[in-house]
């Protein structure tokens, strides 16, 4: 093998698992599994359930006006060129498949469908199109549609990926309650990935009532003080 076929061989390689890292987080509303810091699970459709150990349920639930413009906020963990597309439906099994692929140029997700007019269930299309890496905390808007209501529904967060491995989409979801008269959301208690439930961890910035809480004197502060009064005293006497 020559040393240009070689290097070839050795970018192609490296090429195949860059390729397929793009990731992204569902931050609001709060998704209905739990989130590492890539925002796994979600490569299996239709809320990356089928992700193997790693899928554990939140428990958080989203209460909704009906008809309401609903924000939707998402950071790419890992760029990749694509769009975003929202589906809603009344449980998970209901929210409609993954839209078909082209592949061209070696690509195998060379390209999908955007419904430019899209109808229930699907909300909103082509949302957030984007070559480069997105900011973080990215939004969108999409109205939730007016007289539906439903406990339990399940929003559906669609992330297409161009030049990118199979697989060509990843997911998040999130459970809404959709009501004329939602009650207030509470931030429940979700463990985090990697926390023991019921383990209180430290504030950012240090342990509270450590040694080094800059409120109070440090021992070396008080025994200078005490030195200075001290020799004070004593020229006082003199």
């Amino acid at each position: 093998m020559t040393r240009i076929a070689r290097a070839v061989t050795f970018l192609t390689v490296l090429a195949i698992p860059l390729a397929a890292s793009a990731h992204f987080k569902l931050n609001a509303p709060a998704s209905l599994s739990n989130q590492n810091s890539l925002g796994d699970p979600q490569k299996s459709d239709p809320c990356g359930q089928d992700d193997g150990n790693s899928f554990v349920l939140s428990n958080q639930v989203n209460n909704v006006q009906t008809g309401e413009m609903l924000e939707i906020d998402v950071t790419e963990t890992v760029a990749h060129e694509g769009h975003f597309r929202i589906a809603l439906a009344t449980d998970m099994a209901s929210i409609p498949a993954d839209p078909p692929v082209t592949a061209g140029g070696g690509d195998p997700c060379n390209a999908t469908v955007i419904d430019d007019n899209p109808t229930f269930p699907i909300l909103a299309d082509g949302l957030l199109p984007h070559t480069s890496k997105l900011p973080a905390n990215s939004k969108m808007m999409v109205q939730l549609p007016a007289g539906m209501e439903c406990q339990g529904c399940v929003i559906q967060v669609l992330q297409y990926m161009r030049n990118h491995g199979a697989p060509c989409f990843y997911h998040h979801c999130a459970t809404l309650n959709i009501s004329n008269n939602p009650a207030p959301n509470t931030d429940g208690p979700v463990t985090p990935p990697g926390q023991e439930a019921g383990v209180e961890q430290p504030p950012e910035g240090g342990v509270e009532g450590g040694c080094c809480s800059t409120s109070g004197g440090t021992p070396s502060g008080i025994a200078l003080g005490m030195l200075v009064g001290a020799l004070i005293l004593r020229r006082r006497r003199s």
